[in-house]
């Protein structure tokens, strides 16, 4: 046991500093190398410290994380870029569902070590000689922490199903609710809290499992009451609900290294949900709710018509201009036009302009996701910006390229008070002496919501697969 402690610090520490570097872009690759080092140290001194169980269940547990790393390898290689939301969404979903079953088999384990004599009690091994150890209030605490971790998990599990099924295309992205709205998920909540009691005072299997299923149900109907606009949200907040509920199964099995590391993905993803909010001007409350407010009167009529311009017109612009800003979104990860738009980027610097990067905080269908495909394509992180960093600076800013975004560069956010996403801070691209659109057609993006950007009098819409487009327009930038 002392090895197996000894190596959960040493991992714990490793997990810190994984979280820590993947707080910038440079740091990142070593950060993930962190976390690699420490998992894989993690696993080891677990299987280590486990072999008091037996030979069987070591070799078990080696076949199963075996099994599990090529799962994992084939996965790596087969989804793209593109699909890494709706795989994160999936992760989270097996999160879930694995603290859903430790804890049933954390309750099972309970009710048989109880039925044990003393005699039978002093021979046990493991996690059940932990929990012969155990007093009456050590038992009811176990308890609250089992109904808690299964709770968490059921929710998290279900509802990562729906947001990757949103994210894929599967299920509808529209928000949706059944009739009674939030009373069904208020109702839901209050059965499993009267279930918790019922738990803690019987240790009841039926209340644990009738807590499971309102939970289960809980997850798919906050999460299908989500719109498509919220799903970086939903994604980072999902990530926060897994670990809360590995956190909660880490004190159900004495696991300190699970507690950490729950206890750090729970925050970290709760933090980053908050900024995210922050960053669309909504209430973290509203979205974790699943969809309370919204619009409070018609949209803003929109006026004008929008004008198109070919390749030769886009590279004339370009060719023209000393300083560029080019704003990438979801759209460029589907048409993968990231090393079209990283040699665009060099082909531009080559000739002296200043060209640059505008990263909004909710780009993309999860947080960094457009720092990531940049990164990917050799783009120099430090032309790389946020959007408090280089917001100011489009009114001097001759093109601005918008490569696949929509609601980023709404400024019905700040012209329209009945919009969706009124009060959401925007990269105000409008504001340079000339907008370029690279978009597939004239749809209004994954949420719906219609932009007035592309009617603006300093608009050109350069409509196209934006791969292909990039790719006409490369050989022109002379």
């Amino acid at each position: 046991m002392g090895f197996t402690t000894s190596a959960y610090v040493v991992a714990a520490v490793l997990f810190i500093l994984s979280l820590g570097g993947l707080s910038g872009q440079e740091s990142a690759k070593r950060a993930v190398w962190y976390g690699i080092a420490g998992m894989a140290l993690a696993v080891v001194a677990t299987l280590i410290g486990q072999q008091a169980s037996g030979t069987f269940f070591t070799v078990l547990s080696i076949l199963l994380v075996a099994a599990g790393g090529i799962v994992g390898a084939y996965a790596a290689k087969r989804v793209q870029m593109t699909e890494m939301p709706q795989l994160v969404a999936a992760m989270h979903s097996l999160v879930g569902l694995a603290a859903v079953f430790i804890g049933f088999d954390g309750a099972i384990e309970a009710a048989r070590v109880a039925a044990m004599d003393g005699t039978a009690k002093a021979a046990l091994k493991g996690f059940a000689a932990i929990l012969a150890e155990k007093d009456a209030v050590e038992l009811t605490i176990l308890r609250v922490e089992t109904f808690l971790g299964v709770f968490i998990g059921a929710v998290t599990f279900t509802g990562s199903v729906i947001a990757y099924g949103k994210l894929a295309g599967k299920v509808d992205g529209k928000a949706k609710k059944l009739p009674g709205g939030h009373l069904l998920n208020a109702s839901a909540a209050a059965i499993s809290l009267v279930l918790l009691v019922v738990y803690i005072m019987t240790g009841s299997s039926l209340a644990l499992i009738g807590m499971t299923l309102a939970a289960l149900f809980i997850g798919y109907h906050l999460i299908m009451g989500i719109g498509g606009a919220d799903m970086p949200v939903v994604v980072s907040m999902l990530n926060s609900y897994s670990g809360w509920a590995a956190a909660a199964i880490g004190f159900s099995l004495s696991n300190d290294l699970l507690i950490v590391v729950g206890a750090l993905v729970g925050s970290s993803g709760a933090i980053l949900s908050y900024i995210m909010c922050k960053a669309m001007n909504r209430s973290f409350i509203s979205v974790i709710l699943g969809g309370f407010g919204g619009t409070t009167g018609p949209a803003m009529e929109i006026t004008g018509e929008q004008v198109a311009i070919d390749t030769e017109g886009v590279a004339a612009a370009l060719n023209d201009a000393d300083s560029v800003i080019i704003i990438p979104g979801y759209g460029m990860a589907v048409a993968q036009a990231q090393q079209a738009v990283s040699e665009l980027t060099r082909k531009l610097r080559a000739k002296g302009k200043n060209v640059r990067f505008a990263i909004h905080p909710v780009a993309g269908r999860l947080p960094g996701h457009m720092n990531v495909l940049l990164a990917e394509a050799k783009v120099p992180y430090d032309i790389v910006l946020e959007m408090d960093e280089i917001n100011d600076d489009f009114p001097n800013t001759d093109v601005a390229i918008v490569i696949g975004s929509n609601d980023i560069v709404n400024p019905a956010a700040q012209e329209d008070p009945n919009s969706p996403i009124a009060g959401m801070p925007v990269l105000e691209c409008w504001k340079a002496k000339m907008v370029i659109v690279s978009k597939r057609g004239q749809g209004t993006g994954y949420s719906g919501i219609e932009n007035p950007l592309f009617y603006k009098e300093n608009t050109r819409m350069f409509y196209g697969d934006a791969k292909k487009s990039l790719d006409a327009l490369l050989p022109l930038i002379a």
